[in-house]
């Protein structure tokens, strides 16, 4: 599928490379302040070529113009390759099919297509709109059928967080790749053991899509702690062990989260991934130091 738009090429024609290569993202700026710092981070990093950048979408829709106006801005003053997020959490349908007109209309033709989060509680009871969609499959077909998009889903290494077992997590996951998914990304994980045993599973249940590893570069003792809460990982007990002795000592923990962070970053590049998915939380410092030191940025 070819980005008539802005001839700049779809998410999977930019991972299908035979490099590996990295990608970034953004959340919509709430304010002017946080809109300089999100663009200072995007110019910091469009000289590294990533392969895409994408920007998420507010719990129940919250940030959608927003999400809309910078996933359109990144397309049109960068040479970025944009994706836009669209969640299904308090949407109608006849809601959905608007926002993704507006992102055609836009010239964003890259969507990643999730369920959501509730609003306020991201672990909360999740209660689909009476006239929505309950799974992201459903999501995925609808955008489908509305235009010529690529279009990306989450995968959970460890299981969302509200799935029964791992077994009813894959089958949502195939049936999202087999409504028509382009890849996927997955959510944070802090080892590599369980990314991989799902890329292998994958294979096995005749998805032949790409995954790609969502990254949270580990400089804070809240991204050690959080993430994985949110994400639903384990919390590797030996890193844990390795990084909390500097939970008094801001840099020497940063120094050592991200050593961690680069560590599984080879494990995963040295078993055949073709790409990494940095979360960035706006700021490119991070993101940058680990591209350059695991040698992705543009040759």
């Amino acid at each position: 599928m070819k980005d008539t738009s802005s001839g700049r090429g779809t998410v999977t024609e930019r991972i299908s490379v035979d490099r590996p290569v990295f990608s970034v993202e953004f959340f919509p700026p709430k304010d002017a302040a946080g809109e300089a710092e999100l663009w200072r981070a995007i110019r910091r990093l469009e000289p590294l070529d990533p392969a895409f950048v994408s920007v998420t979408y507010g719990a129940g829709g919250s940030s959608r113009d927003r999400t809309i106006r910078t996933t359109a801005r990144i397309a049109t003053d960068t040479t970025l390759v944009s994706m836009a997020h669209l969640t299904a959490v308090s949407h109608s349908v006849a809601e959905l099919r608007r926002v993704i007109g507006a992102y055609a209309a836009a010239g964003i033709r890259n969507v990643l297509a999730v369920r959501g989060d509730p609003p306020g509680d991201p672990l909360g009871e999740w209660v689909p709109h009476p006239e929505g969609l309950a799974y992201a499959d459903e999501l995925v077909r609808l955008i489908r059928r509305s235009g010529n998009f690529c279009v990306g889903v989450a995968a959970f290494p460890y299981g969302h967080p509200r799935s029964p077992d791992a077994e009813s997590d894959l089958r949502r996951l195939v049936a999202k790749v087999r409504a028509g998914a382009d890849f996927a990304i997955s959510q944070l994980f802090l080892e590599p053991e369980g990314f991989l045993r799902l890329r292998d599973r994958m294979v096995e249940a005749g998805c032949d899509v790409p995954l790609l590893p969502g990254i949270m570069p580990l400089t804070t003792l809240r991204t050690l702690r959080r993430g994985p809460e949110l994400s639903g990982a384990p919390l590797p007990a030996d890193l844990v062990k390795r990084l909390e002795r500097f939970a008094d000592d801001p840099v020497a923990f940063r120094a050592a989260g991200m050593e961690a962070t680069a560590e599984l970053c080879d494990k995963l590049l040295a078993e055949g991934v073709r790409g990494l998915h940095f979360y960035t939380l706006n700021r490119s410092t991070a993101t940058v130091e680990l591209v350059q030191r695991l040698g992705l940025a543009a040759r």
